[in-house]
């Protein structure tokens, strides 16, 4: 039978979560779900500790769970794309393995998009002291840019505990781009788009994957891959620049006519106005640099992961 919801999870280093994990998910979804059918799939992004040898202990004990076995670590978006390629529900939910997103709040989600919502995103509700300044403040940086770019404004895009009907995780999976930010991606697929309050619990245990580096990282993902105004705005930039270049000049020429001696107390404005006018200019490289590094990465073609294994019902693929 084919299952109504397939829950993902990527793992990475989680051991000290994963018997918690699914203590609590197992029981959600056999009081709600076990009479629709449902599903499992977890992705081990390369993990280094026992997570993995954990997972198939759990998998060897219930049928209904899908393991994939990357080869090494490629990040929280790769594992999630690999388990959607082998998610067979009609209602597919991601989540986060630290329990900060409570799974009993997974029944909610799938009762919205039962209502015909395409994508249902988790909005949380009073964020727990663990998260500090750095995951919250970038996290605030790239909703604002989301909506921005998608025009949909949702007020929580960093949520991993999100929904989605069969028809938008298809589109998904043919897209072949290595860098994207996949609820932004869903949102250009679905017609209807909404979110509900979701409770957001502290970390069990372990430390938080997403630093500074890959949240940096998550805002190129976000500007490059779906909007073109870096580059409009450089020109914008250009052209505002040329004007006041252009006011300068005029300034300066009438101040020469007006007090000749004058001139030579200008010289480090002059050096000042050099010197921003060349920060925008690597400003600009820079941007310009972002597009074409990810044009090279496109064009190349590789893959965006390696599958090791795929364990299912006790035996595995290579």
């Amino acid at each position: 039978m084919t299952p109504h919801i397939s829950v993902i999870i990527p793992i990475y280093n989680e051991e000290a979560n994963i018997e918690h994990l699914w203590a609590r998910l197992s029981k959600v979804l056999k009081e709600n779900f076990d009479e629709r059918g449902w599903e499992v799939v977890m992705t081990d992004d390369g993990s280094r500790d026992r997570s993995l040898e954990m997972v198939l202990e759990i998998a060897r004990q219930e049928n209904r769970i899908k393991v994939l076995e990357f080869n090494r670590n490629y990040g929280q978006h790769a594992a999630i794309f690999a388990a959607f390629a082998h998610a067979t529900g009609s209602v597919i939910v991601t989540m986060d393995a630290d329990l900060q997103n409570p799974p009993e709040e997974i029944p909610k989600l799938v009762a919205k998009v039962d209502e015909g919502f395409d994508v249902v995103g988790g909005w949380r509700q009073e964020r727990q002291k663990n998260d500090s300044f750095f995951p919250t403040m970038p996290s605030k940086i790239v909703n604002a840019m989301t909506r921005k770019t998608t025009g949909v404004k949702l007020h929580d895009y960093g949520c991993m505990l999100r929904a989605y009907n069969r028809e938008v995780i298809d589109a998904m999976l043919q897209c072949k781009e290595r860098s994207s930010f996949i609820p932004a991606l869903a949102n250009s697929f679905a017609r209807r788009i909404t979110e509900i309050p979701v409770a957001h619990a502290e970390r069990a245990a372990g430390d938080s994957k997403y630093g500074l580096w890959r949240l940096i990282n998550l805002q190129f993902d976000l500007l490059t891959s779906f909007s073109l105004l870096p580059l409009q705005m450089l020109s914008v930039l250009g052209v505002v620049i040329s004007a006041l270049g252009f006011l300068l000049f005029i300034g300066i020429l009438i101040y020469r006519f007006i007090n000749p001696a004058g001139t030579v107390e200008g010289v480090f404005t002059l050096f000042a106005i050099l010197f921003f006018f060349v920060g925008c200019q690597f400003i600009a490289f820079g941007l310009l640099g972002e597009y074409i590094g990810r044009i090279y990465v496109e064009v190349r073609d590789r893959p965006r992961y390696m599958i090791k294994k795929v364990y299912n019902n006790q035996s595995h693929i290579s």
